[in-house]
């Protein structure tokens, strides 16, 4: 609990995590991502920029999944109207779904659309949280943090290990995960 609560104010705060600094240096210099502390409208347009890029790519993943690999059912691409229902649902992390999933989506739409974005979602709006946490809890505040270091953060410190965690205990499970076409029964 207080490892947990120091760590999220360490991040809030945007002081890395022991150890993990020359990781999140070595990333921002591969994504071009400058550390720099954004005002409010940077912060913003960053937020709001990750999000159209998102829906975008997922929208045209989707109409285009029959062409794409990871496929052995032979899926088609979804109409124009669920793509981009389905995208807008997945950018605003609300995941409404009006279809059958296994009967409508690849295996590479789920894993590499779905997934990618449910992570995004849930790390831009923790985000804007931690923007907000800074605003009130600074005394002059000129900036709120820069989008793109909580972004990463947020995915690599506290998302992921998450998710790692509940993916070994459904591997404890029994639970299985593999890319073959469906078994008929």
């Amino acid at each position: 609990e207080r490892l947990v609560g120091s760590g999220l104010a360490r991040l809030i705060n945007n002081v890395p995590l022991p150890g993990t600094a020359s990781v999140e240096k070595g990333i921002w210099r591969v994504l071009g991502i400058d550390d720099r502390e954004m005002n409010w409208r940077d912060y913003l347009i960053a937020i709001l920029l990750l999000n159209i890029v998102g829906l975008i790519a997922l929208f045209a993943m989707l109409m285009v999944q029959g062409i794409l690999p990871l496929n052995p059912q032979q899926l088609p691409g979804l109409s124009w109207h669920l793509a981009l229902n389905t995208a807008v649902s997945f950018v605003t992390n609300t995941n409404w779904q009006s279809y059958s999933g296994e009967t409508t989506l690849s295996y590479f739409s789920q894993m590499v659309g779905l997934t990618v974005q449910n992570f995004l979602s849930a790390a831009s709006g923790i985000a804007v949280i931690f923007a907000l946490t800074r605003a009130f809890a600074r005394q002059n505040v000129s900036t709120l943090g820069n989008a793109w270091v909580d972004l990463t953060r947020i995915t690599l410190w506290i998302l992921l290990p998450i998710a790692l965690l509940i993916a070994l205990f459904f591997i404890q499970q029994g639970s299985l995960q593999n890319l073959l076409p469906y078994a008929p029964y």
